[in-house]
C-alpha cells in the first residue's frame, strides 16, 4: 500500500514534519520568552499538536481536493484521505516529539535541545528530498533552515514584547 501511495505519504510527511518543526520552535520561543513557564509550554505543546495537526491536515486534504487535471480532481477520494491522515499524523507525532526535551531538562536547556531537534529534522528531511529531486542537498537544507530560524527570532522578539507589554 505505501509503495502505491509514496505521493501521499511523502506529501504528508514532508509537509507535517516541517510544519510541527517551524510552527512548535515558534511557540515553544515565543512562550518561553513570554512567560518563562514550562508548563505554558508544554500545554502550548499539546495544542499545537492537535490542533494545527487538525487545521493543517484539513487545509492540505482542501489543496489536494482543489488540483484539477483536464477538468478532473488529481486525485481519487483514497488519496487526497490519506494524504490528510499521514498530515495529521505527522504535525501531531512530531509537534509532540518536542514535550520531551521541555520534560526532562530546565526551561533554558530544553530550548536549545528542541531548536537542536528541529534543526536535525530539518536537515534529514531536506536531505531525503535532495535525494529524490537529484539536487545538492545543501540549497534546500540552507534555505530551511534559515527559514525556522526566522521564525525562532521573530517569535522570540514577540515573547519579549508581549512580556513587557504584561508587567
Amino acid at each position: 500500500m505505501l509503495q502505491k501511495h509514496s505521493h501521499q505519504l511523502i506529501t504528508g510527511i514532508s509537509f507535517g514534519l516541517t510544519s510541527a518543526v517551524i510552527t512548535s520552535l515558534g511557540m515553544i520561543v515565543g512562550l518561553s520568552a513570554a512567560t518563562s513557564s514550562k508548563l505554558a509550554v508544554v500545554a502550548g505543546i499539546i495544542i499545537i499538536a492537535i490542533a494545527d495537526g487538525l487545521s493543517d491536515a484539513m487545509g492540505l486534504h482542501l489543496v489536494e481536493e482543489s488540483e484539477i487535471e483536464k477538468r478532473r480532481s488529481k486525485h481519487a477520494p483514497k488519496e487526497v484521505w490519506l494524504t490528510t491522515l499521514f498530515a495529521f499524523l505527522s504535525v501531531s507525532g512530531f509537534s509532540l516529539t518536542f514535550a520531551i526535551p521541555v520534560l526532562l531538562f530546565p526551561l533554558k536547556i530544553a530550548i536549545f535541545v528542541a531548536v537542536l531537534w528541529g534543526v536535525l529534522l530539518l536537515i534529514v528531511l531536506n536531505f531525503y528530498i535532495a535525494k529524490i529531486k537529484a539536487e545538492r542537498p545543501i540549497k534546500l537544507i540552507s534555505e530551511h533552515i534559515l527559514l525556522a530560524l526566522f521564525v525562532i527570532v521573530i517569535s522570540h522578539w514577540l515573547g519579549n514584547l508581549i512580556s513587557k507589554a504584561f508587567e
